[in-house]
């Protein structure tokens, strides 16, 4: 298949340790930060040449964390990153942090690596944490449940149908799903060998971009329960970018040239479908190109868009038609959904000894109407 692949910000790199529980180290500072700039530059160098790095100091040293996953008990998986921040080469340190519903540590590990390695994803899923293959294969994958134990998942070629439930693993080279009521993890059937993007929603709908040899356009297609459903063109000028489908809506970037220009969208299972190429959005403002868009559906089906590290804009109702800019508490290199809220990240764009201006993560419930800072507690 001809695949594409959207780039991804830097994340954390971690090697889990496997079969063990891993369990919770001391919470609370460690001292890291005294306000001495040099003193916090040597510091962070001790972290991550330190062969067996605390979890506290690696989270300290990064500042903010690097991802932020949700389990469907409200646990909060968080992924640290402290790199090497004079070289793409060299050693690096890594931490991930689970947060149960009531705000407290429950487990977190660190781990030494090498600021080339790969870095892993996880997802929030039912009863923990799934960890996204690294590469082009399936291995790799495995579940941190809410109290950070380590289980094994299934992997299997054989492709299956999927099922509501199930989660999108990897979308691309290859697409992969994960079942968390067997802990499998398979590639879809009946993806087409000309699909270029892929997404699948909470019903078991599988919703893809194909792109054909030919010149004909490109056409959304999607599927149940391995039977087509439907399939609309993707309107001229424009061709297909980032597809993205939950709570009943299913949007797709619409691009010409380098630019995004709009959305092709649907609001009722892909019944009737329109183009946006307005709605408050100042679509010819957004400079960075279509692998730095943001496009996520909430559970209700309001559609997040925006471009990484710079402007976003949420949908007034699920028509999806009109927008409105986002106030934020910072300036986030990350804007990521879970459900209906919101879970912004203030960061550094490349790794630095010091903080920028209110690092950390912040979350909204009410659609960025209010933001609050996460902060630990032991």
């Amino acid at each position: 298949m001809a695949w594409l692949r959207k780039p991804r910000r830097r994340t954390v790199g971690l090697v889990a340790v496997a079969g063990v529980a891993l369990g919770m180290s001391a919470c609370g500072t460690s001292g890291f930060d005294d306000g001495d700039p040099g003193d916090r530059e040597a510091k962070y160098k001790r972290v991550i040449e330190d062969p067996h790095p605390r979890p506290a100091d690696v989270i300290e040293a990064a500042g903010a964390p690097s991802g932020v996953v949700r389990a469907d008990d409200g646990s909060l998986l968080l992924t640290y990153d402290a790199g090497n921040v004079e070289d793409d080469e060299g050693p690096a340190a890594t931490a991930w942090r689970i947060v149960g519903p009531g705000g407290r540590t429950v487990a977190e590990h660190a781990e030494h690596t090498d600021a080339e390695a790969p870095p892993p994803e996880f997802k929030g899923v039912r009863g923990g944490f799934v960890r996204v293959p690294p590469g082009e294969g399936s291995e790799g994958a495995y579940v941190l449940d809410v109290r950070g134990k380590r289980h094994e998942v299934t992997i299997t070629g054989t492709p299956s149908r999927i099922r509501p439930g199930d989660v999108l693993l990897a979308e691309l080279e290859p697409t992969l799903i994960y079942r968390p009521a067997t802990h499998t993890v398979a590639p879809p059937a009946g993806v087409p060998d000309d699909a270029i993007r892929f997404a699948v929603d909470e019903r078991g709908t599988a919703w893809g971009l194909d792109q054909p040899l030919t010149e004909d356009p490109n056409r959304v297609v999607w599927q149940r329960d391995g039977h087509t459903l439907g399939s609309t063109a993707v309107p001229k000028p424009y061709t297909g970018g980032i597809l993205a489908a939950r709570g009943g809506t299913a949007a797709l970037s619409l691009t010409r040239g380098e630019r995004v220009r709009g959305l092709l969208v649907t609001t009722d299972g892909g019944g009737h479908w329109r183009t946006v190429l307005g709605g408050g959005i100042p679509w010819r403002d957004l400079e960075r190109g279509p692998e730095s868009l943001v496009l996520e559906p909430l559970a209700d089906g309001r559609l997040l868009v925006g471009e990484e590290g710079g402007r976003y804009w949420l949908a007034d109702d699920r028509a999806n038609s009109a927008f409105h800019e986002l106030k934020t508490p910072a300036r986030f290199t990350s804007l990521t959904v879970d459900g209906t809220t919101l879970h912004g990240i203030a960061d550094a764009t490349t790794a630095t000894y010091g903080l920028v201006k209110g690092e950390g993560l912040w979350i909204s419930r009410d659609g960025g109407h209010q933001w609050h800072r996460h902060e630990q507690r032991g």
